[in-house]
């Protein structure tokens, strides 16, 4: 059965419906404790709905949420595993590889937090992704026939990047890392075996200020999360509260420049390829803005599996 998790400062919450919430009597402080203590969950549910509950809902509206996956925990991502983002990348789908880098828990923040860019990074971008929960070890070596066995529950994310420390620097570590540059929640979705087959069902809308920024299903994706499982169980252990985000698909700021640019880019010093390559994105308009206002959203079009819809605004430092 569906169940969707909030968190606030002191609490931990089960969503009654899209409008209210209960609390949840544990005592839990982090993400994998409460997984541990997922039945007292289900039992505030039942109460809830059955009348015999002694706290009174809550509209959750008012309840200050912040982020359902707690920190510190491991933080791991999925390179480039959309097709449509393959190709803004302008790279093959078909030879695309599997591959990861990490994150910083440290960069998690709340579903409605200011997404913060430091002072030093020009050209901020945004990724929603779909983060899957770990509810189950997994030990390096263990062999995985059923990514369900492994995963809780599934959280929006946003993968924000500064494109200009990532790209000259090539790498992701610092450039996705700092303090608020991975919003996630609303709601911790806990799903059953046979829920989550219908993963693929879902679609992942990022807008801002209004305007679609991004827009698809997980159809679009190269690595499903039982080759992602398969992969990582080679050199990477996951505890129960862990996080993979599962990669983002087309739409994102950054895009590949045009083959004969890109080939002329090549010729060049790097520091003279990247000042050149900066210039020009200094005319790209679709880079975060301060003010700028985000919504991401996943669903499936029944809405039978909606983890809400995440709303954060840019503040530059």
């Amino acid at each position: 059965m569906t169940l969707s998790v909030l968190r606030t400062p002191d609490a931990w919450w089960v969503a009654l419906d899209q409008q209210h919430a209960v609390p949840i009597e544990t005592s839990a402080t982090t993400t994998a404790e409460l997984l541990d203590d997922v039945v007292t969950a289900h039992m505030a549910l039942a109460e809830a709905r059955a009348g015999t509950l002694t706290a009174e809902p809550r509209r959750i509206a008012d309840l200050p949420l912040v982020s359902p996956v707690t920190a510190p925990c491991r933080v791991v991502a999925q390179m480039t595993n959309y097709v449509s983002h393959v190709r803004d990348s302008g790279m093959n789908p078909d030879t695309v590889p599997l591959t990861f880098f990490r994150k910083t828990s440290g960069s998690i923040s709340g579903p409605y937090d200011e997404i913060v860019k430091p002072a030093h990074v020009r050209f901020l971008d945004h990724e929603i992704e779909l983060g899957l929960v770990i509810g189950r070890p997994l030990e390096v070596g263990t062999p995985v026939t059923d990514w369900k066995d492994h995963i809780a529950g599934l959280v929006i994310t946003n993968d924000v990047s500064a494109r200009d420390v990532q790209l000259p620097k090539t790498q992701f570590y610092e450039a996705k890392s700092y303090p608020t540059f991975t919003p996630v929640g609303p709601a911790l979705v806990l799903l059953d075996a046979d829920e989550l087959d219908h993963l693929r069902q879902l679609g992942l809308v990022l807008k801002v200020n209004g305007e679609i920024r991004q827009k698809s299903d997980l159809t679009d994706m190269i690595y499903d999360p039982l080759q992602a499982l398969k992969e990582l169980s080679r050199f990477q252990a996951l505890a129960p509260g862990d996080l993979l985000l599962t990669g983002t698909p087309g739409g994102t700021a950054l895009k590949a420049p045009p083959k004969p640019v890109e080939l002329i880019g090549a010729l060049l010093p790097p520091a003279m390829k990247w000042k050149a390559f900066f210039n020009s994105q200094a005319k790209n308009d679709k880079y975060l803005r301060d003010g700028d206002v985000l919504e991401l959203s996943i669903r499936t079009p029944d809405g039978s599996i909606d983890l809400g819809t995440q709303r954060t605004t840019v503040r530059f430092a």
